[in-house]
């Protein structure tokens, strides 16, 4: 991983190690992607779910999406994830602020196909739902045909993340609240379909509910 752009905004706020990347993308589940469309000529931005496998990261999706169909083409992203962690209130609207991590990866995508295409499927699915690749039934040949799943190196990366309250010390002797706001994402008790009721949870579903847990 390589540092090829310079954060000029803020610098102080750089996340410029490889594990502190690796620790946001981690936790981050939803990955947005910015491209060019090359039919429509516009410029779009989708969310999508991602996984990170060592340095890169994996999305999937099916073969005859919009998104999906342009990547193909070999056309290079910006592709962003973040993290919120809290809202910082300050003595005015101006000195108010975010708390957050985020990760914006820079490249052109690569199609995976055939064992490496598995492998990231593979990947992906233990990323968000550890167990359910072993547990759940087999892909068929049709499903495997209408996915497609693209990989993006993470060596052209930019990170940054805000901590703390607000900086605000010019406004410190008003009568104002100034302070954090924490934002969390909690997972909560597995929701059992009614036609599936007659199975009991398991352990690979209720791991998921423990995860800020730990």
């Amino acid at each position: 991983m390589s540092a090829k752009r310079e954060i000029r905004r803020k610098p102080q706020r750089s996340v410029t190690d490889t594990e502190g990347i690796y620790a946001i993308l981690d936790e981050g589940l939803v990955a947005h992607v910015g491209f060019n469309d090359p039919d429509s000529k516009e410029p779009v931005v989708i969310p999508i779910a991602f996984g990170r496998d060592g340095n890169r990261i994996l999305i999937h999706g099916s073969t005859g999406s919009r998104m999906f169909m342009a990547l193909k083409k070999g056309i290079p992203v910006c592709v962003t994830v973040t993290i919120l962690d809290g809202l910082v209130s300050a003595r005015s609207p101006f000195n108010s602020s975010m708390n957050y991590r985020s990760v914006m990866i820079f490249g052109t995508p690569k199609e995976l196909t055939g064992d490496e295409k598995e492998r990231g499927l593979y990947a992906v699915t233990e990323r968000l739902i550890p167990g359910l690749w072993d547990a759940g039934r087999e892909q068929t040949a049709k499903e495997f045909a209408q996915t497609m799943i693209l990989e993006l190196s993470l060596d052209d990366v930019t990170a940054k993340k805000r901590i703390g309250g607000a900086l605000d010390p010019e406004d410190a002797n008003l009568p104002i609240w100034a302070g954090v706001v924490p934002i969390s994402t909690v997972y909560g008790a597995p929701i059992t379909n009614e036609d599936a009721k007659h199975v009991p949870i398991p352990d690979y579903i209720k791991n998921i509910a423990k995860r800020d847990k730990n």
